[in-house]
């Protein structure tokens, strides 16, 4: 079966075409560079803001059926920035292990990643991850969490994805 992935770019001036899009796009080429099965991609801009963010997550996990969900922006300490909050709303289990490697990571390159407040779930057979709004810092972090990807979605019951072991080495378990 073709993995369905959901990109979600969170910006109040991306959705209103005030700004060029970045993080979106950002995600897309990680995740052609790195993902070698089928997938299909289910993208969304949407302004900043708790409803449409929960709405969104909502939408994709539930009606299309993503498989793996990748937000960017809106995890900041900003008032407008509710990411983090929406996805809490939506997730079912929380996986704290994302996050905290993200930032740890993103440490080790800037100061102010401790501003950073990703997080990451599943909700039924999707698995949601923040990510930051930089397009170098969204690199970082999936270079650092995508190894434990493929896994997690055939625990949760999602579409296997492949990854090119040049790129991004996935950890799956010996039978």
């Amino acid at each position: 079966m073709i993995a369905r992935i959901g990109i979600v770019t969170v910006s109040d001036r991306a959705a209103k075409g005030l700004y060029e899009d970045e993080g979106g796009p950002a995600i897309a080429g990680f995740l052609d560079e790195t993902i070698v099965s089928s997938w299909q991609r289910v993208v969304r801009i949407i302004p900043d803001g708790f409803e449409g963010v929960r709405d969104t997550l909502i939408d994709l996990a539930d009606r299309e059926r993503c498989d793996l969900i990748l937000t960017t922006g809106g995890t900041g300490p900003a008032p407008r920035d509710v990411t983090p909050e929406a996805t809490a709303a939506v997730i079912v289990k929380e996986l704290p292990g994302f996050g905290e490697l993200m930032r740890r990571k993103s440490l080790e390159q800037v100061p102010t990643a401790i501003l950073s407040r990703q997080i990451a779930g599943t909700r039924g057979t999707s698995l949601i991850i923040n990510l930051p709004g930089r397009p170098a810092s969204i690199r970082l972090c999936l270079m650092a969490v995508f190894p434990a990807v493929p896994y997690c979605l055939d625990l949760i019951g999602a579409s296997r994805i492949d990854t090119d072991p040049a790129v991004c080495a996935a950890f799956r378990p010996a039978v």
